[in-house]
């Protein structure tokens, strides 16, 4: 059902600088056909006060702004237009009744956009309004069909069309409408904000067979070569009907059978192969197999297929007699456990004649039965090495299934020995690895600078998950040469673990920067000068012990200028006046 209104224009209001008001009444949207016309209605008031000899007017294309040096549409003081509104654009409204309705004419694509109307009363009084109307130029009727239409229930189908247009009016008529009824033509109809459609109506009642049945609509103008098309393929509902399905079958022990359910409908059927109230297979489709490997006698009886959608439903059966391979094994038991605890985990499964049931842990086969339809595995006092991916077979002579579980091993943290700290130039980078289940939060504490760091702080921290082990880094940047004691600290539910993390000194570095051949040069000058040290000493045969002079002062930890890096000034470091 279609349903128009005819209320006021969409009212604008925009407040002046001198108590009065500014305000504008247009529609926010309007459209028009490609190569008619289009009128945009438009209002406009300003304060009381204000009384202007002459008003001027100015219609801007895409934006409001003067400064921006936007098309202008149509200006009253000059008649100059930007050059793809020449001759297009002309005042249908008069500026001193305070109208500024615009008329567009000859419309194109490139003059699809927002329309801007600036009041120009001299002076310093003028105004954009920054509100706007938003043109939409088309080259099809908009066929409007219900969300849902059903089989055997009426429907309405309407063609509108936009008659903004006081030069050109539109006719309507159907396309394809034969055998589904009479068109009704409201005529022209005003909508919400001003604007004006034509509008014609299509009752019918739909059948299964109306499914995707194109319905056109067609715009023409009178003495013009102007004509507009458009089309909607009608979506028709209805229920499902079992179109095919198997006889009574008989199968011989080891044989495969293939049962067929395939129905019509719309939307697709939910098809389902049930056996006694059991659903073996289902899917969404026109058509769903039943595939039975190797049968056996287990399985004789009937099955049925069901067809069903939000519309309706049918079913069908079929007999069959056959012998089964095992159905997926079923696995009970406990899948998450504390370290230490013991884990007792069932699998069962049903078959003819009885399977051999196995579970398997990364293809190392933990526990088997044979000819039996359960099995039972016992895991005393886990470790994190029994978390994993589990898998539980069952097999006989017609076939295989299986299936994966996952048992969860909650421990403790464990600070693997790869965490350390290393040196790069001016950066020291501590590197905390830790191995938990569930994941453990993780601090880096600096004693001697009195910090702590933790993983939510990412600024400085970076921590990724790999499985059961969790990495962090933490970056200081400042002088390498005198790291910093640095403590990791990782804890959840289970307990707390702490290790100083070793340093990987400046030495490493060294060697890193002037590779293998530098290295023995390096070695070799170092011996050099160690050698003409003692020589010297010996030759003088002067004791001498270390002392620092009055204005000398003790090498410190940290220079004043370290930090940690990507941290706040908070976390800024103290000079430290002797070692630690």
């Amino acid at each position: 059902m279609i349903f128009l209104t005819t209320l006021p224009l969409f009212w604008i209001m925009i407040s002046a600088s001198r108590g009065g008001h500014w305000g504008a009444w247009m529609p926010s949207s309007i459209s028009a056909f490609e190569g008619t016309c289009v009128s945009i209605p438009c209002r406009f008031d300003f304060p009381d006060e204000l009384r202007p000899a002459v008003v001027h007017g100015v219609w801007y294309f895409n934006s409001p702004y003067p400064k921006n040096y936007p098309p202008v549409v149509f200006k009253s003081r000059t008649q100059v237009v930007h050059e793809s509104f020449q001759g297009r654009s002309r005042l249908l409204g008069d500026l001193g009744l305070r109208n500024c309705t615009l008329l567009l004419s000859s419309l194109s694509p490139e003059l699809g956009g927002k329309y801007y109307f600036r009041g120009d009363l001299g002076g310093y009084n003028q105004y954009t309004f920054s509100e706007h109307s938003v043109l939409d130029i088309i080259n099809t009727p908009n066929i409007v069909v219900p969300p849902e239409v059903v089989a055997g229930s009426e429907v309405e189908v309407s063609c509108m069309v936009p008659d903004n247009c006081p030069e050109l009016r539109p006719e309507l008529s159907w396309l394809g409408h034969e055998g589904l009824g009479e068109p009704t033509v409201l005529g022209r109809l005003r909508e919400d904000e001003g604007t004006w459609v034509q509008v014609s109506l299509l009752h019918f009642v739909p059948t299964r067979e109306a499914n995707g049945h194109r319905l056109g609509c067609q715009a023409s103008f009178p003495n013009t070569t102007l004509q507009f098309e458009g089309y909607a393929s009608l979506d028709v509902k209805y229920p499902p009907v079992i179109v095919e399905m198997n006889a009574s079958v008989e199968a011989i022990e080891g044989s495969h059978v293939s049962l067929l359910c395939g129905a019509d409908s719309n939307p697709l059927p939910l098809l389902t192969w049930m056996r006694d109230g059991t659903v073996l297979r289902e899917a969404v489709a026109e058509s769903l197999f039943l595939d039975l490997e190797e049968v056996t006698a287990a399985e004789d009886g009937v099955y049925a297929c069901l067809a069903e959608n939000a519309y309706g439903q049918d079913n069908g059966t079929v007999e069959l007699s056959v012998m089964y391979a095992p159905r997926k094994p079923m696995v009970n038991g406990t899948m998450v456990a504390v370290e230490g605890e013991t884990v007792s985990i069932l699998c069962s499964t049903q078959s003819n004649p009885d399977p051999i049931l196995t579970i398997f842990k990364e293809k190392q086969i933990l526990a088997t039965v044979i000819y039996e339809s359960e099995l039972q595995l016992e895991l005393p006092a886990v470790t994190p090495e029994d978390d994993g991916e589990y898998w539980c077979v069952a097999e006989n002579q017609y076939g295989q299934r299986a299936t994966t579980f996952n048992l969860s091993v909650e421990f403790a943290p464990m600070i693997l020995l790869e965490s350390h700290c290393a040196a790069a130039r001016d950066t020291v980078q501590c590197l905390c690895v830790v191995k938990s289940n569930p994941e453990p939060s993780v601090a880096f504490e600096l004693p001697s600078r009195n910090v702590t760091v933790n993983e939510t702080e990412r600024e400085f921290v970076y921590s990724e998950r790999s499985g059961l082990l969790l990495t962090s880094i933490l970056t200081l940047r400042g002088q390498a040469q005198a790291p910093p004691r640095v403590i990791c600290t990782a804890h959840n539910l289970y307990g707390t673990k702490s290790l100083e993390l070793p340093f990987q000194g400046a030495h490493r570095l060294m060697w890193a920067k002037i590779g293998p051949v530098g290295a023995v040069v390096a070695f070799a000058i170092l011996i050099a000068i160690v050698c003409y040290i003692t020589q010297t000493r010996r030759k003088k045969n002067v004791t001498e012990s270390p002392s620092f002079s009055a204005g000398d002062s003790p090498p410190v930890l940290f220079s004043s200028d370290f930090r940690i890096s990507g941290a706040p000034e908070k976390y800024e470091s103290r000079e430290v006046s002797t070692l630690e």
